[in-house]
């Protein structure tokens, strides 16, 4: 079967039909193990830069601390970052967000659900199935438009509750809720530093300054 390779690291077989294709794809063992690999409605998006670890690994690390906290105290579902796959079959989309939420209420009503491994092995899950809860994306220099404009829309279809969206390449670092409505995403809160989040159940700001080393450093605050 013919194949593109790209950066001379990950290589796209060409005969991929389908969402169904690339999901077949990205279980096997050809599948690259680095990068993020996205399928949005047809397109395969390939991306091999490296995490800035100021604006994106650090802000991450951050957020994921924060909200596993609140999630883990009060048994509220399951917080996933990095290589979390996550598949909405009628928005024609597989993609591994920065961060996820899933919230044990959509796993129980059947909203989402954990794909197991093709071995069956109790407890060994792939993916996950269905709209999330949340999904955090920090924009990076190469995904500013993927992550402001075609993902949003992909996951506005998907039925994904609520957007968060986080830039630090700035200088106060930006960090937007945006809540699912008929209509697209709109901003969850209009009061300044203080953006709730609903499937949280929690108000949050986010505080950026300067670092000892150079970059920034970050607080997700409860408000």
């Amino acid at each position: 079967m013919a194949s593109v390779i790209f950066e001379e690291r990950v290589e796209v077989p060409l005969g991929l039909a389908g969402l169904s294709d690339f999901r077949l794809w990205s279980r096997s063992r050809s599948f690259p193990e680095t990068g993020r690999i996205d399928f949005l409605a047809g397109t395969i998006e390939v991306d091999m830069s490296p995490e800035d670890i100021f604006c994106h690994g650090v802000l991450k690390a951050e957020l994921a601390a924060v909200l596993q906290r609140r999630i883990k105290a009060r048994n509220l579902g399951l917080l996933l970052i990095d290589s979390t796959r996550v598949v909405c079959e009628a928005a024609e989309l597989s993609v591994e967000p920065d961060i996820v939420f899933i919230s044990h209420a959509s796993l129980e009503a059947g909203r989402v659900r954990l794909v197991p491994k093709a071995t069956g092995e109790p407890g060994r899950f792939v993916e996950i199935e269905g709209p999330p809860d949340l999904v955090v994306e920090i924009v990076s220099d190469t995904s500013v438009e993927k992550d402001t404009v075609r993902l949003p829309q992909a996951y506005h279809a998907a039925g994904v509750r609520e957007y968060w969206l986080c830039d630090a390449r700035v200088r106060p670092a930006t960090f937007l809720i945006q809540r699912w409505t008929t209509a697209g995403f709109v901003p969850a809160g209009s009061e300044p530093g203080r953006q709730r989040s609903e499937p949280l159940g929690c108000c949050y700001r986010l505080d950026s300054r300067d670092g000892p080393l150079g970059g920034q450093d970050f607080d997700l605050v409860e408000v």
